[in-house]
């Protein structure tokens, strides 16, 4: 007797759907921090600017225009011929118009006020007296020129005896700290890297840092170096550049910046040029350092790359085919700064025990962050440590820069 088929089997499940990202963050809610920088944040940089220079008549009412719209108008067009126009509109420009500057999501906002900020200065106007000279170069030279920047420098001085591992610990810690570099320079005993900075950090991945950048084929490889400010800041990205080539942890550094002077600090290739005079011009071991990443630019050890996207009001999960093709073939993108990670892992109200490896999962290769904590977004905490903060701190270790983290996704 044939056999009588019985019931198909049943499916198997289908995997759980991963879950909907939280909301964007937006500056409409009073009290909040995207809020503060958007109602008075702004119009302080607008009249900082405006004091700056001795701008004319017409730069003078652009200024005082974008001053009263930023903190009660709309979000308003480029002019017909402005050079990026039509990419802007690419970036959201169309749906952003007619809309309130705080209904938008505020990593949009922010980009775009720094951009019509350049559009009232003149900074893209063809011809004119104010083409191309960045509106904030006065606060970073005076950054870069303080007494601050050549303590910082003399303190290289003490490195010189330390072994190729401390030197790197705590040039890697500089470069994390920005303008509190003397934190990650401090190693007057072996143990003085944990007491000074690990506290506070958040999260400390550097144990994986190190290794992927010891991994067999690294000393051929490349590391992708997004700067974020110019100044203080960039100097100890520098130096941890020139670790890094010196001691066959990378055999090219390809340095990426903004295209054009943005978010006031942020550093441009004029200011990559200004760094390295100002290292190559000090006394001692930051003279050293400075003559050989002049080397390493020479031979093309050290890049500098400028890309579009850099500035761009979006995620790094929408970058582009080429620049995604680039961090693909690099060995290491290392991120740097908080509104290069807003970027990362998407400028998100993601609870903080949200994997930092789930939030990068797009990124086309390994990737890791230093990160000083300046704003609301931060994933990959465990949840002792954010209890713990919050106990300490309410939220305001999120937003005030005294916390810090180190985070790679392999």
């Amino acid at each position: 007797m044939p056999d009588t088929p019985g019931p198909p089997a049943p499916a198997d499940p289908a995997p759980p759907a991963a879950p909907a990202p939280p909301p964007v963050l937006l500056g409409n809610e009073p009290g909040s921090f995207p809020h503060g920088v958007l109602a008075e944040r702004h119009p302080a940089i607008v009249r900082q600017v405006a004091d700056a220079f001795p701008y004319g008549p017409d730069v003078r009412r652009a200024l005082d225009a974008l001053l009263a719209n930023c903190a009660e108008g709309v979000i308003e067009d480029l002019p017909d011929d402005a050079p990026d126009r039509a990419r802007w509109h690419t970036w959201g420009l169309d749906t952003a118009l007619g809309r309130s500057w705080f209904d938008v999501p505020w990593l949009w906002s922010e980009s775009y006020f720094y951009r019509q900020l350049l559009q009232a200065v003149g900074y893209f106007t063809d011809g004119g007296p104010w083409q191309g000279v960045d509106p904030f170069r006065p606060f970073k030279q005076a950054e870069l020129d303080s007494p601050e920047t050549d303590e910082e420098l003399a303190a290289l001085d003490a490195l010189a005896d330390r072994t190729p591992a401390e030197r790197g610990r705590a040039l890697l810690h500089g470069s994390l700290w920005g303008n509190r570099a003397d934190l990650g320079f401090r190693l007057s005993d072996a143990d003085a890297h944990e007491r000074a900075a690990v506290p506070a950090l958040v999260a400390d991945d550097s144990d994986t840092l190190w290794a992927l950048l010891a991994a067999p084929g690294a000393a051929t490889g490349t590391v992708c170096l997004v700067a974020d400010n110019a100044g203080r800041e960039l100097v100890p990205d520098l130096l941890l550049a020139d670790h890094l080539l010196t001691h066959g942890l990378a055999a090219r550094v390809v340095l990426y910046v903004k295209p054009y002077p943005y978010y006031v600090s942020d550093a441009t290739t004029t200011d990559v040029v200004e760094a390295l005079r100002r290292l190559s011009a000090a006394p001692g071991a930051a003279a050293d350092h400075g003559r050989r990443l002049w080397a390493a630019s020479a031979d093309g050890r050290l890049a500098v790359r400028v890309h579009p996207f850099a500035a761009a009001p979006l995620p790094y999960a929408d970058m582009p085919a080429d620049l995604r093709a680039e961090f693909a073939a690099a060995g290491l993108t290392l991120v740097k700064g908080d509104l290069n990670y807003r970027r990362l892992v998407g400028d998100r109200r993601w609870p903080p025990t949200t994997p930092f490896a789930r939030t990068t999962a797009y990124f086309p290769g390994p990737v890791a962050t230093l990160r000083t904590l300046k704003s609301d977004v931060i994933t990959g905490l465990s949840a002792g440590t954010e209890a713990a903060l919050v106990a300490a701190k309410g939220q305001r270790w999120r937003t005030d820069g005294t916390r810090a983290l180190i985070q790679v996704r392999d």
